[in-house]
């Protein structure tokens, strides 16, 4: 079996439980609090940058060119592309790019960014590899599943339509092939590679509930 799908058999749970967030249902039905999906689009407008730090650091630490010419390319397709499309989102929903950059981190932001941007740092490729995976292939399956459900076309439906896009699904298909390859490659690292990434499955999840209940931080 393939590292990708090992991982994925792990957190099973996780990604059952994603899917049936009520952010995830709601959105997909259009009935959304729009408080919940701007309070979404700053924070994740807010972890994209730290995200993209996080694949740029992986390309310097990456061994061979054709791994780093990849890990590069992503950091700069999403400040590039993502960051834009976030921008459109913010302005759809009265968010200026101003307000979106003026943004404080809310608590989960800050632990999910703070641990890609530490394994980045201090993890092997396979290690990265794997705490970078569940983000992808996160939104990929959340968002195949909101399209499964939704039955009209509605204000969130190109938030359904950029994550079940062709071009997002070659980008997540690169890398779970990278995922694979360090598996294949590093077969002693994987109870590692599987601690990170339920790790950050485990604040993908968290990062729904953030939204939704619009986290704040308890003592300010």
């Amino acid at each position: 079996m393939a590292t990708s799908d090992r991982l994925l058999e792990e957190a099973e749970g996780l990604w059952t439980a994603q899917k049936s967030h009520p952010f995830v249902t709601e959105l997909a039905e259009g009935t959304l609090d729009e408080s919940a999906f701007r309070c979404w689009v700053e924070q994740d407008y807010l972890y994209l940058l730290d995200y993209a730090r996080a694949f740029a650091t992986a390309g310097v630490r990456a061994r061979d060119e054709g791994t780093m010419t990849d890990l590069v390319g992503i950091a700069h397709a999403t400040l590039s592309e993502e960051m834009d499309l976030h921008r459109e989102f913010a302005a759809d929903y009265g968010l200026s790019t101003a307000e979106l950059e003026a943004a404080e981190k809310r608590p989960t932001c800050v632990a999910y960014t703070n641990y890609l941007l530490r394994v980045a740092h201090e993890g092997s490729i396979a290690e990265i590899a794997a705490v970078l995976y569940p983000c992808g292939q996160g939104y990929l399956d959340v968002a195949t599943h909101m399209a499964d459900i939704a039955t009209d076309e509605h204000r969130y439906t190109p938030f359904i339509e950029t994550y079940t896009s062709d071009d997002f699904r070659e980008e997540v298909a690169w890398l779970r092939g990278f995922v694979d390859r360090c598996g294949e490659r590093y077969p002693d690292e994987f109870d590692t590679m599987r601690e990170a990434f339920l790790q950050s499955a485990r604040l993908e999840a968290a990062f729904w509930d953030m939204a939704y209940t619009d986290e704040e931080w308890p003592i300010r």
